[in-house]
């Protein structure tokens, strides 16, 4: 019996020491991964649609709920959606560029919002529902000035374009309960995605969408 105890002890061992070196292989390969991967910041209204929207596009790593472009720390939901900040709410893009452009998402996300409604997103009403695209350096901001340039030559409708550029400033992560919240509660989601009329203006503005 000791025999065994000591064979068994000696593979426990040996099984332990493979599922460290396997557990820094995937730590070490994921700081590889994370090291090529970029942001974007976008405001589109409710922060659930624009996460659901973007969480679709092949390149797109993850995305993150938040609060953006206002000057409070640490805002809550409850501010915020009370419009008792000066932040909007948006996402940050997590992606991957060998994959998918910054001028890529820029261009997709247009066609996700509209851009002509002052303050507010479909039934969204409020500042903190503003439409925004933040850049985070020089090139970001170019790219943005010239698609907007592009945007304003050829887009399908007459009314002016108020979606706000501006430089970024601190995005705070949204509490738990929002993040994927379109997976979390799908019918729920689905319900207040369709009676606010967001896909319903989207195809009024741009038509319909492919996909």
């Amino acid at each position: 019996m000791k025999k065994a105890g000591l064979i068994f002890g000696a593979l426990l061992v040996c099984l332990t020491s493979v599922m460290l070196v396997l557990s820094a292989t995937a730590s070490e390969k994921s700081a590889v991964d994370d090291e090529s991967v970029k942001t974007a910041i976008f405001a589109g209204g409710c922060f659930w649609c624009s996460e659901s929207d973007f969480e679709k596009l092949d390149g797109v790593i993850s995305v993150i709920s938040g609060y953006t472009g206002g000057k409070e720390k640490d805002p809550t939901y409850i501010q915020v959606s009370a419009g008792r900040t000066s932040h909007t709410e948006g996402v940050e893009v997590r992606y991957d560029p060998e994959k998918i452009s910054y001028s890529e998402l820029v261009e997709f996300f247009w066609r996700t919002i509209d851009p002509t409604q002052v303050n507010g997103q479909f039934c969204d009403k409020g500042k903190q529902y503003r439409t925004a695209i933040y850049y985070q350096n020089d090139a970001e901001k170019n790219i943005l000035e010239q698609s907007l340039a592009t945007l304003n030559e050829s887009k399908p409708f007459e009314e002016p374009i108020v979606t706000e550029i501006a430089a970024a400033s601190k995005f705070y992560p949204a509490e738990e309960y929002h993040q994927d919240y379109y997976k979390r509660n799908e019918y729920r989601y689905k319900f207040y995605r369709w009676s606010c009329g967001r896909d319903q203006r989207i195809e009024e503005l741009w038509g319909k969408q492919q996909g």
